[in-house]
């Protein structure tokens, strides 16, 4: 885990996709601990081992190990991060939208935490580099963000806490969790290893159903700090 301080940035973006405007600010009130790395399957293993989880999901012959769990739904994210408070004695979570893109950004403006080109070699996604990649790779295989982060763009999508709403209209500035809207569907980001490098910017938002899963989405935990 690594300690994200307290802080105020700009989320989203006034571009040419409808679902990231409108961009305003957001200030997140106090620091919390977030994974530096997507959770893996060996750490998804050790609830299942443990009888907190009850899926051993398909890996798809990609390799389990140290490459980010997926084929997990919304519900089956949330019952992890809720096996992993009762087993440490700290709150865990899945992170807020807002807190997602704040770590994301890890204090940038540009359109992904690199710069305002999609470069080469940066990330696992399907025009990312040389090869069509069709599957994930191991996490941390990439540079990480300015705050420490791997794989927050690409590789595998990631559940946060909110529904979905089309746009960022009346969605919360202090950096809490949007509870209103279509429940039945929850809010992903990141992009992933299946999709092009545009859906990999810091402000790009995507949904899916909450009770189904793929092998594009996995999660990342939020530790919430005393």
């Amino acid at each position: 885990m690594i300690v994200v301080p307290a802080g105020s940035f700009i989320m989203g973006a006034d571009s040419r996709y409808k679902y990231e405007g409108p961009a305003h600010p957001v200030t997140i009130p106090k620091a919390f601990a977030i994974g530096r790395f997507e959770v893996t399957f060996d750490q998804w293993l050790a609830c299942v081992e443990d009888g907190g989880c009850a899926k051993d999901p398909d890996d798809h012959k990609w390799g389990k190990g140290i490459h980010p769990v997926i084929n997990v739904s919304w519900a089956e994210a949330v019952g992890y991060t809720e096996w992993l408070s009762k087993k440490t004695g700290f709150v865990y979570r899945l992170p807020t939208e807002a807190e997602w893109e704040y770590v994301a950004r890890g204090g940038t403006t540009t359109a992904y935490s690199w710069g305002d080109k999609p470069g080469r070699d940066r990330a696992n996604c399907r025009n990312c580099s040389g090869e069509i990649p069709h599957r994930t790779f191991p996490v941390g295989s990439f540079e990480p963000n300015p705050f420490g982060l791997f794989d927050v763009h690409g590789n595998v999508w990631e559940w946060v806490q909110d529904c979905w709403n089309a746009n960022h209209t009346e969605a919360p500035t202090d950096g809490s969790a949007r509870l209103s809207g279509n429940c039945m569907l929850r809010v992903t980001r990141s992009g992933s290893w299946y999709y092009v490098n545009t859906n990999l910017r810091s402000a790009y938002r995507s949904k899916y159903p909450a009770k189904a899963f793929s092998y594009g989405i996995g999660i990342r935990v939020l530790r919430e700090l005393p």
